[in-house]
């Protein structure tokens, strides 16, 4: 089955065209992200093998010649986990494991609610927002910005940058080349402040991390800082604006959740399950050729895996039908975070900010709802993130 105008398609029932996908097989022939051919898996096992076979690289010097483009990078923002196999990538993971630590995400759970409350406190008077704007996007960026040791007086709007690279529109493409430089010259600024004057922040623990003789390189200091803007930051404003809406457009979740706070955790699984911020897994390139679902993939071809189809997967997740949002569902399982060696490093931290930020939102509003019909949502126009362009609400 091919879809003739995926974005198109994509923008106006997502789920319906992914559920028509999984039952029709489950490996189609589709136009990728970057408009050429790639293979779209859309079965919930073979989705989760598929994260953990290592034949399928991330790595794209492992794309056939004449196939995949994707996003051009200069080698300082390019050198990163999402582009790397093992043994690279086991070293890398190794050293920011080191930094990257339990203790440093716990501190900042104080500094979050104290974000949200200040967030909620400027737009409380008026009754009405747009809840991306004013909320679910800075948010994160202070909560990067604090890990990171960003100082306050030079924190950047990032939501700019990771825009046009995200969704680069066709009308403007010196946008993204633009967004590239300008992230370049800020993380090239701020790593040569921290090595003067290192601090109490994960950068500065990146620099000084070491295993044996061996410890990160420029280029994979400045590509780890580039990832945990563009990865951290986009997905979270994604995965808790459309919690948001989830919970909106379904009042007896909302109840349910309200009545029983304490159920928030299991509640953020199912969020992410229900109406995730990645629809596709970053593309892979099969470094032999591959059998999937009886399917053959010739080696070097793109291979998308579908988490969007994955998660609506009646085989993986039932009772109730998996096209239902229910707080009290066992969501465990669910691929939002990714799966295997490429599991999010700050998969805590994303969970610990989308907790803060819906459990602080529903105390501070108990009257909250949307301020426009959900048919007049807009949703940003791309195949690879699931997120509102705005989100109008009244309290």
């Amino acid at each position: 089955m091919a879809l003739q105008d995926p974005t198109s398609e994509l923008m106006a029932d997502p789920y319906a065209v992914y559920t028509r996908l999984r039952e029709a097989g489950p490996v189609h022939r589709i136009a990728g992200t970057d408009g050429l051919p790639a293979w779209l898996i859309t079965r919930y096992d073979d989705v989760r093998q598929a994260f953990a076979d290592s034949r399928l690289s991330l790595d794209k010097r492992n794309a056939a010649p004449g196939g995949y483009r994707g996003m051009a990078l200069p080698p300082a923002l390019d050198a990163n986990l999402l582009n790397m196999d093992p043994p690279d990538h086991t070293r890398i993971r190794r050293l920011v494991s080191q930094a990257f630590t339990p203790r440093r995400v716990a501190q900042l759970r104080e500094p979050i609610r104290k974000t949200a409350d200040q967030l909620l406190d400027a737009i409380a008077p008026h009754g009405r927002a747009d809840l991306i704007a004013s909320y679910a996007a800075p948010l994160p960026i202070n909560v990067i910005c604090d890990l990171l040791g960003v100082a306050p007086e030079d924190r950047r709007d990032f939501r700019a940058w990771t825009d046009a690279l995200v969704a680069p529109d066709p009308a403007e493409p010196s946008r993204a080349k633009e967004a590239v430089g300008g992230m370049l010259a800020f993380f090239t600024e701020l790593i040569a402040r921290k090595r003067a004057e290192p601090a109490d922040d994960l950068l500065s623990a990146l620099m000084a991390v070491r295993d044996e003789e061996d410890r990160l390189s420029e280029d994979e200091l400045m590509s780890l800082a580039f990832l945990i803007v563009f990865a951290g930051y986009e997905n979270t404003v994604h995965l808790i604006g459309n919690a948001t809406l989830a919970l909106l457009s379904h009042p007896d979740q909302l109840a349910a959740l309200r009545a029983d706070p304490g159920r928030l955790g299991g509640a953020v699984e199912e969020l992410a399950r229900y109406d995730g911020p990645v629809p596709l897994a970053i593309r892979r390139f099969p470094t032999e050729d591959i059998t999937v679902g009886g399917v053959t993939i010739p080696a070097g071809e793109t291979v998308l895996l579908s988490l969007a189809a994955a998660h609506r997967d009646p085989h993986r997740f039932t009772d109730p039908d998996p096209d239902r949002l229910d707080i009290g569902r066992d969501a465990t399982g669910h691929l939002a975070l990714g799966h295997g060696i490429h599991y999010c490093l700050g998969a805590p931290l994303a969970r610990m900010e989308t907790e803060i930020a819906l459990a602080t939102l529903l105390e501070r509003f108990p009257r909250l709802e949307l301020d426009v019909p959900y048919s007049a949502l807009r949703w940003r126009p791309s195949m690879r993130a699931r997120g509102l362009l705005t989100l109008p609400v009244r309290y």
